[in-house]
């Protein structure tokens, strides 16, 4: 945490980084009293990181029963992702063009790094490696607006996206898909990289439905729990 931020700041960048990275899954209860305990804290911090948490969307605070991390309902988590598809679009049109050789080479050791995380199986790992592989298109897109706008988008998504990957056979399926918007870009194709990652970030049909799934399996856990 940055320890030029205030307090209430830092407790707000810890809850969502536990929130973007599934550790506090959609629809977890936020109960002053232990958030106050576990960081050592009054209540008035936690108050203020979770009012501001609640004007961005990722809370919801419920009168009478306290805060809970926001739960999107299917339409408005299919809008989010159809905009987080054209925003890659566009990063991918742009760094196709833009990007110079040492890059391209960043991204494809990012690439090589998601697919030995595939090749073990391990979604958590090709989670974070695959975070960073997206970055590296934002930045390759050299335009800092756009960058931005997909970062916060992502950001957002954290928790749906990285649900995605436990669905059975998603890891292969996702790789491929960026060997596809890799091919793209190395050739300095625009228009190919932009679909190559429009259909990697859209989530239709199926893939909607097993997102879904899973979904309501997490929260099924944590009502259980």
């Amino acid at each position: 945490m940055d320890k030029s931020l205030s307090l209430a700041d830092r407790l707000r960048e810890s809850i969502e980084e536990d929130i973007a990275t599934g550790e506090l899954p959609p629809g977890a209860p936020l109960d002053e009293a232990e958030l106050t305990q576990r960081f050592g804290v009054s209540r008035t911090p936690v108050r203020e990181a979770l009012m501001q948490l609640a004007s961005a969307g990722m809370v919801d605070i419920r009168h009478r029963r306290g805060a809970a991390v926001a739960q999107l309902g299917p339409q408005r988590l299919i809008e989010m992702f159809e905009v987080m598809a054209e925003l890659e679009a566009m990063c991918g049109r742009h760094a196709a063009r833009r990007m110079p050789a040492e890059a391209l080479a960043a991204l494809e050791a990012a690439h090589l790094a998601c697919e030995a995380a595939r090749n073990a199986g391990d979604a958590d790992a090709y989670y974070h490696l695959n975070e960073t592989f997206h970055h590296q298109i934002y930045a390759g897109s050299h335009s800092g607006f756009l960058c931005e706008q997909a970062t916060t988008l992502h950001r957002r998504l954290r928790p749906y996206r990285r649900l995605q990957l436990r669905v059975k056979g998603r890891l292969q399926a996702s790789y491929s898909e960026h060997q596809a918007v890799v091919d793209a870009i190395q050739a300095g194709d625009g228009e190919r990289a932009a679909q190559a990652l429009r259909r990697h970030v859209m989530v239709q049909g199926e893939r909607f439905a097993d997102l879904m799934a899973a979904l309501a399996q997490l929260q099924t856990t944590t009502a259980e729990a």
